[in-house]
């Protein structure tokens, strides 16, 4: 395991985080405290550091595993969690970014972790209608208070990020380190706006979903799937352009005698900027094979075809402004004699 920086801060995390919505058998799909702990364990052996979890989790208990898997070495792990989710039914405050819902979410999720401060806050995601000015005047109080080390933003249109961390920046305040956004081989919208913003603030990209909901795994194009294959197409879930791409996934898988989790969480490994892969299992087995990335890398050729396999249009204004014509109005006739040292 090797570590980054986490954004534009001396903040040290592992390469790959550990996430932990599957920690607690509240919804009725997840892992029960045992696995929970060799799941925990051999990340840890394996030299991880960073753990991300939410106060919504497993209705909190996520946050409670989280808490005492840690308990015995908390100095040693990088642990963030989120909040903005509902916490209470039928209480209209309970909800959102506004200041009072993060003062009650952090203090509770401070009592479930049994912690007096987390590493990373995340705002879990955009609620349309608190003013960013607030959002990240509040964040800034919590870091004052010493309840909160880092402050990150999951799920957020790029404007409101960019906003926030130059509002921050021109007032002193602690600013956006990280950005959490869903980024797997079969969701790259992201690399419109949200990417290449997150490289020129130098945040942090945390990669929810690597896997896509496994169906990156392959566990849909093997041998025998073919009723859960129908059934997950009926519901939309996944179509024959995603079937294309996780064979894709497959062959190079099946090439390099690896997983094709392992292919799938290498192709994130392999973009630019920093990006950390949030990996999360049920079982043990799964976490292992996830593990199993950090022992190769995919040559360049690799990285190209699964680059075509997943393309996508930027749209505009990208789309337009990549036309020969308008390129070499904008960039001028001499460009070509122009020395780059940075490219946005």
């Amino acid at each position: 395991m090797r570590y980054k920086l986490f954004g534009k801060s001396g903040l040290k995390v592992s390469e790959l985080c550990l996430g932990t919505m599957t920690f607690g058998e509240d919804w009725g799909f997840g892992a029960g405290r045992d696995e929970c702990k060799a799941i925990f364990s051999a990340f840890r052996d394996a030299g991880g550091n960073f753990i991300d979890t939410a106060n919504a989790y497993t209705n909190g208990t996520s946050e409670q595993i989280v808490g005492e898997l840690v308990a015995g070495d908390r100095d040693r792990f990088v642990v963030a969690t989120k909040y903005s989710l509902m916490q209470r039914p039928g209480d209209p405050n309970s909800s959102g970014n506004h200041r009072k819902s993060m003062v009650t979410a952090l203090d509770a999720s401070l009592r479930r972790l049994g912690m007096d401060y987390v590493d990373i806050y995340w705002v879990h995601a955009a609620d349309g209608v608190t003013p960013l000015e607030e959002l990240m005047r509040a964040l800034d109080d919590m870091v004052r208070a010493g309840k909160v080390l880092y402050v990150g933003v999951s799920d957020m249109p790029a404007w409101q990020v960019s906003y926030s961390v130059a509002l921050a920046e021109l007032r002193g305040w602690s600013r956006f380190v990280g950005l959490q956004i869903e980024y797997s081989l079969l969701e790259r919208t992201v690399e419109r706006e949200l990417t290449p913003m997150a490289r020129q603030l130098d945040l942090a990209v945390a990669a929810w979903a690597p896997l896509a909901g496994g169906v990156l795994t392959g566990k849909y194009s093997a041998a025998g799937a073919e009723d859960s294959r129908r059934l997950a197409m009926n519901t939309g879930r996944i179509t024959e352009r995603k079937l294309a791409i996780a064979g894709v996934v497959g062959q190079i898988a099946a090439d390099l005698g690896r997983s094709p989790a392992q292919v799938a969480l290498n192709w994130l490994r392999a973009k630019s900027g920093v990006v950390i892969p949030i990996i999360g299992a049920r079982k043990l087995a799964q976490i292992r094979d996830s593990l199993g990335a950090l022992e190769f890398r995919l040559d360049d050729e690799q990285v190209r075809r699964l680059d075509e396999a997943s393309a996508i249009e930027l749209g505009f204004p990208h789309d337009f402004l990549r036309q020969p014509y308008i390129d070499a109005i904008v960039r001028g006739d001499t460009w070509s004699k122009v020395d780059v040292h940075r490219a946005q």
